[in-house]
């Protein structure tokens, strides 16, 4: 798999500096390349984390995972491609909170004898009290701008201070759940690389990540008028795919293997970084790049995000769950983006 990301970076640049390359074929290697330095993260944050309790082992993975959805938001908005920026964020929560987790629960419950998928139940609870409280913001911010409150000349002002009280509260659950981890089961395959070579091959990657969402986003646009798809399906569903590859691919095969606990935790960890982590980070961080980034988002995305919420909520808030409930946050996916695919 490393060599495979090695060619694909190689000639993701190729075809993003050679002249008369197709844009659909640059932006085709680029994508492969993007999820290809997301699985060399995620394989390096693993190696590292094997010293470690699976708790601090998930937190590593969705939040080193997450690098190349940074690089890619932080070059669309210095590109002025706000919806783009946006739609990838939003498409990153739904992806991994509807489509991953709900292969993940298929496989899962699948496999158990008596047909139902079973888990801690803490962690799915603090994703969705994260996710409702990121959503909160998003809802509040909507319904100042539908109505014309004098408020809604002060979205950027509300979107900074948000994001700052958002972060101090992952902070804090972060020092929570970090606290109540355990150290790794003695069973476990031990790690294949030292931590001095996982931590070169994870900083590599990281500046790797960066080149690559730049030649991502370069043909993005083009590709976008060539195939004749919208922005919001791009970023909503191709570039939340491809940024999340590692952790959709990660999740369902430890999902088939019956460690219900670990599969469900790295598709929530995720889920609660891109949320309460992610987002409001990159709200501060606009603040540097030509575009600003804020919670303002279009009405429809606000529906789905806060069902989508109460979806995963009243799903795996008992800590189980079956083929049917799976099923059914999959389906909720297609027919967002069967939406978003008819978006401007």
């Amino acid at each position: 798999m490393l060599a495979a990301t090695v060619l694909a970076t190689v000639l993701a640049g190729v075809t993003r500096y050679v002249h008369g390359v197709s844009h659909v074929l640059a932006f085709a290697m680029a994508t492969l390349a993007l999820a290809g330095e997301a699985w060399v993260v995620s394989f390096s944050t693993e190696q590292i984390g094997r010293r470690f309790g699976p708790a601090i082992t998930g937190v590593m993975q969705s939040t080193l995972g997450n690098l190349p959805e940074f690089f890619v938001v932080i070059f669309a908005l210095q590109s002025r491609q706000v919806i783009v920026a946006q739609t990838a964020i939003l498409g990153s929560i739904l992806v991994n909170a509807l489509l991953v987790l709900g292969v993940v629960i298929v496989c899962g419950a699948a496999r158990a004898h008596d047909g139902v998928m079973r888990f801690s139940p803490r962690l799915p609870n603090d994703t969705a009290t994260l996710l409702l409280l990121a959503t909160f913001i998003i809802v509040l911010i909507g319904l100042v701008d539908a109505s014309h409150d004098p408020a809604s000349h002060h979205t950027r002002t509300i979107s900074i201070v948000g994001s700052v009280a958002i972060l101090i509260v992952y902070a804090i659950w972060l020092i929570q759940y970090l606290r109540s981890d355990e150290r790794p089961d003695e069973g476990e395959e031990p790690a294949r690389l030292s931590t001095r070579a996982s931590a070169a091959l994870l900083g590599v990657a990281g500046v790797a990540s960066a080149f690559v969402s730049d030649w991502f986003v370069n043909a993005l646009q083009p590709t976008i008028h060539t195939l004749h798809i919208s922005q919001a399906f791009a970023g909503l569903v191709i570039v939340a795919i491809a940024g999340n590859a590692v952790e959709n691919v990660a999740g369902i095969v430890l999902a088939t293997k019956g460690k219900a606990d670990l599969a469900i935790s790295i598709v929530k960890n995720s889920v609660a970084q891109i949320a309460a982590f992610l987002y409001p980070l990159l709200v501060l961080v606009s603040l540097l790049t030509v575009t600003a980034l804020t919670f303002a988002i279009a009405p429809v995305y606000i529906g789905a995000l806060f069902v989508s919420a109460l979806i995963v909520w009243q799903i795996t808030g008992d800590g189980e769950a079956t083929v049917f409930e799976g099923a059914a946050l999959v389906a909720t996916f297609v027919i967002l983006a069967t939406v978003a695919a008819f978006q401007n």
